[in-house]
């Protein structure tokens, strides 16, 4: 999930991957019988870019991710210790080979309109999403699922996907191959279900805003209209488990500047903030602080379609020109640490060895800084590129942090590499996010965060007709590392793990994208606000327990 995408899944399995823990804000919802809760139970959030879409096919940030977790529901979630959980399932039988899924559906859900959700709304969402037309940028989700690949290529129908309703309430799922890992795909939003009769009913103006939207989650958006800057989620009184749900109203207002969100918090007008820069070293041990750590690597993205950053010895001048330490120690000071490589550090273990991933993959000289080699792979660069100097154009969102970074960036990489002018552009966070999708950009600033714990989540990305390659960066060598973890290593748990440590030293060794920082933060919390759950692989929060003590 870009910076994103962000974003919510987690794994447990055996083949790869630590047991990822949920930290919570305050008590565990089970302690409520112990505790006297407020008679208002209105709380409100602030976040640092607006909502780009409530459409679950078509979604690819943060934010959109997070309104979506808090409005909708898929077959699974992921409990207070990090493993999976049935949310809508009742039932699944896994076949022998590992390749069929059945899965019972309850009987009691609703849409929010008063439709029941069936196993076809899952078929319909599923089928949608892997449709070219849709668009999506989650389509590698689906990887595994029988004919996916031909059909998000164009080659086979939607509809000869491996899913299918066996009656009203059963969904047998196909896989082409056996997928250890599945159900936690299954929690991912991409694979919630729709409503089909309210999206064709709304047709292109299908989660455009809140009024053109139906839900079956704990809450339901209202006031979004598609370009406005605060909106409301309200109690989803048609949600199956509803007495679970103590909060009656979340208020989300969009807050850029951490100064603003800071005197929000001050003043009792917001509920929960992050600390960036000064405020996270000044506040940081308050008693009001939570730590949150995070499953995600900032980068830069080179559009390699065509131009100077083709050039592999460009890219690494621009590598090693940065001081990530600095940036972290001066600029940032809120927990963030600096990049070895892509798949974030603390996040998988070698399944023979119990060795960290990004230990393990870490290239030596492509992440480090280093200003006199950065200065020769600069003068090699303009040497093959013909020019005596350059000024290229870096592109980012407009929050007050991203701009805190890249001034840093800037000045860094102006002040190591001689004749090189860089033009920042810091535009509205969905802004940068269609202008990077459609290409439209010589070097990008953004963010991952995990889709599930394993190195998949972060390098399929990259894979050459990934959709979310919008560098399209492409190496034959990485593709087939990937590959083969998908396939005829899929159940060898010490060759897949060696074929992604492969791919991750490829896209390291070629700089095919430039890791900056692992993106760790400290929030603020109300004491009274508990049973937040914080998902620390994609730093997103669940409200759906939630509520405010007296």
């Amino acid at each position: 999930m870009s910076i994103s995408v962000i974003k919510r899944s987690l794994l447990s399995l055996g083949i790869l991957a630590t047991t990822v823990l949920l930290a919570a804000c305050g008590s565990k919802s089970s302690d409520q019988g112990s505790t006297k809760l407020a008679s208002n139970q209105k709380i409100s959030l602030s976040t640092t870019a607006e909502i780009t879409s409530l459409d679950l096919s078509k979604i690819y940030d943060k934010t959109s991710f997070i309104q979506i977790d808090e409005t909708f529901e898929g077959l699974y979630r992921y409990d207070a210790n990090g493993n999976v959980e049935p949310a809508l399932a009742t039932k699944t039988k896994i076949s022998k080979d590992g390749k069929t899924y059945t899965i019972n559906i309850r009987h009691n859900a609703k849409w929010s309109n008063g439709d029941p959700v069936t196993a076809k709304d899952f078929v319909y969402s599923w089928q949608r999403a892997v449709n070219p037309k849709t668009a999506s940028q989650y389509t590698y989700l689906f990887d595994n699922v029988k004919n996916a690949d031909a059909i998000v290529n164009g080659k086979l129908s939607p509809n000869k996907l491996g899913v299918k309703a066996n009656g009203k309430y059963q969904l047998k799922v196909q896989l082409a191959r056996p997928t250890t890992y599945f159900k936690m795909v299954m929690a991912r939003e991409t694979l919630y279900p729709l409503d089909q009769k309210v999206v064709k009913k709304y047709g292109k103006k299908y989660g455009t805003s809140a009024k053109y939207t139906v839900y079956n989650g704990p809450f339901k958006n209202v006031g979004w209209t598609g370009t406005n800057d605060s909106w409301k989620l309200v109690k989803n009184n048609q949600y199956w488990d509803k007495k679970a749900v103590k909060l009656s109203q979340i208020n989300y207002t969009v807050a850029k500047s951490p100064s603003t969100a800071y005197n929000l918090f001050q003043s009792g007008k917001l509920d929960l903030i992050s600390l960036v820069g000064e405020q996270a070293k000044q506040l940081g041990k308050s008693k009001d602080a939570v730590k949150r750590p995070l499953a995600a690597t900032e980068y830069l993205q080179y559009n390699q379609r065509k131009g100077v950053f083709k050039n592999r010895n460009l890219r690494l001048a621009f590598s090693l020109a940065l001081n990530r330490s600095q940036l972290i120690n001066k600029v940032m000071q809120n927990g963030s640490i600096v990049s070895k490589g892509f798949v974030p550090a603390d996040f998988a273990k070698n399944p023979k060895t119990g060795e960290d991933f990004a230990k393990e993959a870490y290239v030596p000289g492509t992440v480090d800084h280093d200003a006199t080699k950065a200065k020769q792979y600069y003068k090699k660069a303009l040497s093959q590129l013909g020019k005596k100097n350059l000024t290229i154009k870096l592109l980012s969102a407009d929050d007050d942090q991203t701009k805190d970074v890249i001034e840093f960036i800037q000045s860094e990489l102006q002040e190591t590499l001689p004749g090189l002018k860089v033009e920042s552009s810091s535009i509205p966070f969905a802004s940068m996010l269609a202008r990077a999708s459609a290409g439209n950009f010589e070097v990008n600033f953004t963010g991952w965060s995990a889709d599930f714990a394993d190195p998949i989540s972060f390098l399929s990305q990259f894979t050459s007709n990934n959709p979310e390659n919008n560098g399209k960066w492409s190496s034959q060598a990485f593709d087939q590392a990937i590959k083969d973890s998908n396939n005829k290593d899929a159940n060898n748990a010490t060759k897949r793990w060696q074929d992604l440590i492969n791919a991750e030293k490829i896209l390291a060794t070629d700089q095919g994208i430039t890791p900056i920082y692992q993106a760790n933060g400290i929030d603020l919390v109300n004491p009274k606000l508990k049973g937040v759950v914080y998902d620390r692989i994609n730093g997103h929060y669940d409200y759906r327990t939630a509520y405010l003590t007296k």
